[in-house]
């Protein structure tokens, strides 16, 4: 009896634990969703606020069934209306008013036709009209499949061709038992205008989501997280290992891989604005093709950017001289392609022309060419080879992410003329004397050695022209009219030259 009573009792027990552990599985997991819901709401608040004018709009239109005259006159096809409001409603506008404007639009045309259709069979009497009608459809809904392959139909007319083959179908097919085809026709165009009417109006009268403002806060947003990279990567890149936080931790250098996988959100938001009226800043037919043209050249960048990271922190075995020289061009080509992208990015969000861009590309091409030449020019002897490849790898992948910041620019100017942005305020800065010129020139020569060299300065602008240098005794012309003499070059030209920004 007692062995019995203990196999109850550890029956009971291990029941018990069973039933302990499913009650804290249970609570864990609606905590869990809670917390999922609860950052999925901070995430995006408009989203809390699309499910609500959501529910508004279904509730406007069900309320087509509790007034007898509306029912009355609709019947059975108040659903439809329902229905529309359904598949209609989306989270922006843009989204929003493209599919009602395909499914009012598609089921219009649908309806004449399918009327039409209804009609031409009838003419050779009951026998040959389900012969027509079956071909009417096959020719159609053929038709119809075919033209949805073509991109551009897709992209922008697929919701609104399957929704004129069906409607298509269903007032032709159902006319042949249903003799009154044409109040039947009305009756669902009617209801489905309605539904898509009132999906509308609620999309854009409460707390409207523009499809064109999300799309430029992230192309912008695409650019500026380039830029942050591309500013601090050198510094990270050329870092000692052990110095400091590793740069895998480092949160700028991890915001660009957003952009490896933004495409779809980016042709999905172009789609949707093309479809969106005039609005804040945006004009009517704004060009919103020209940021799908950026987002491309930024993911292209990026891709590039992506090579650098699998280059390990170069240990160079050459001189100081010569190490010091290929950091500071990589130095200058990441920076200054940084500051370019960074002042795109705000030229954007501002909706204003860039202006001093230019000035930062072209630092960063001259810096890929000191390199170009320093590394075509060094010597074997000065350092081995081998060590000095993964900078050499960085230095070419940094090469193509200066073309690619060209192209991002050429691009941010063509959306600025299209778009017609706003000239930048011009930034007062105080003008620098000819003497204050001049010593500062030449206080980058000071106390050096070498070949002597003679620089002269003529004219009277005072504005640095085009400076050119050759070996012993070139003449190098400035601005002013003053003669300078004895500099002296330390190492050799070529140095001259990169002080010289050649």
């Amino acid at each position: 009896m007692s062995s019995v009573d203990h196999e109850r009792a550890g029956f009971i027990g291990r029941g018990w634990k069973w039933l302990k552990g499913s009650i804290v599985k249970c609570r864990d997991k609606v905590v869990e969703v809670a917390r999922k819901t609860k950052k999925l709401g901070q995430d995006d608040p408009r989203r809390i606020i699309h499910s609500l004018k959501a529910g508004l709009a279904v509730s406007l239109v069900s309320l087509l069934y509790y007034f007898k005259p509306l029912y009355g006159g609709f019947g059975v096809s108040t659903m439809w209306a329902v229905l529309t409001v359904v598949v209609v409603f989306e989270f922006s506008v843009g989204a929003t008013l493209g599919r009602g404007l395909n499914r009012g639009l598609a089921t219009m045309l649908a309806g004449a036709l399918g009327v039409g259709a209804h009609y031409l069979a009838n003419l050779p009497g009951r026998t040959g009209q389900p012969i027509l009608l079956v071909l009417f459809v096959f020719l159609l809904a053929a038709a119809v499949s075919f033209v949805r392959f073509f991109p551009k139909m897709k992209a922008r007319y697929d919701y609104g061709l399957l929704i004129f083959m069906l409607t298509f179908c269903l007032v032709s097919i159902t006319g042949y038992q249903d003799k009154e085809v044409l109040d039947l026709a009305h009756k669902r165009l009617s209801t489905i205008l309605i539904g898509s009417f009132t999906a509308v109006f609620v999309s854009i009268c409460i707390c409207p989501v523009w499809a064109g403002d999300d799309l430029h806060k992230l192309v912008s947003g695409n650019v500026e997280k380039l830029g942050n990279f591309l500013e601090g990567f050198a510094g990270e890149y050329f870092k000692v290992p052990g110095d400091g936080e590793s740069r895998d931790n480092k949160t700028f250098l991890q915001g660009y891989r957003s952009i490896l996988t933004s495409k779809n959100s980016e042709d999905s938001l172009t789609n949707f604005a093309r479809w969106e009226p005039r609005h804040g800043r945006f004009r009517f037919r704004h060009p919103w093709k020209q940021y799908q043209k950026i987002g491309s050249l930024t993911r292209q960048c990026a891709y590039h950017i992506e090579a650098l990271r699998i280059y390990p922190y170069p240990d160079i075995q050459a001189p100081a001289e010569i190490q010091r020289q290929i950091q500071d061009a990589c130095t200058e080509m990441s920076t200054e392609s940084g500051k370019a992208l960074k002042e795109l990015a705000s030229a954007i969000k501002s909706m204003t022309k860039p202006s001093s861009v230019n000035t930062h590309i072209v630092n960063s091409k001259t810096a890929a060419k000191v390199l170009k030449f320093l590394l075509k020019t060094s010597s074997c002897e000065d350092f081995v080879l081998l060590d000095v490849m993964p900078t050499a790898m960085v230095a070419a992948q940094l090469v193509e992410v200066v073309t690619c910041v060209e192209k991002i620019a050429e691009s941010v100017h063509e959306l600025a003329s299209l778009a017609h942005f706003k000239d930048a305020k011009p930034e007062q800065k105080p003008a620098l004397g000819q003497p204050q010129q001049l010593q500062q020139t030449m206080q980058q020569f000071s106390g050096i050695e070498g070949p002597h060299h003679i620089i002269t300065i003529n004219g009277s602008s005072a504005v640095l022209p085009e400076v050119s240098i050759q070996e012993c005794g070139t003449v190098v012309h400035v601005t002013n009219t003053d003669i300078i003499k004895g500099s002296k070059a330390k190492t050799n030209v070529r140095e001259m030259r990169q002080y010289l920004s050649f």
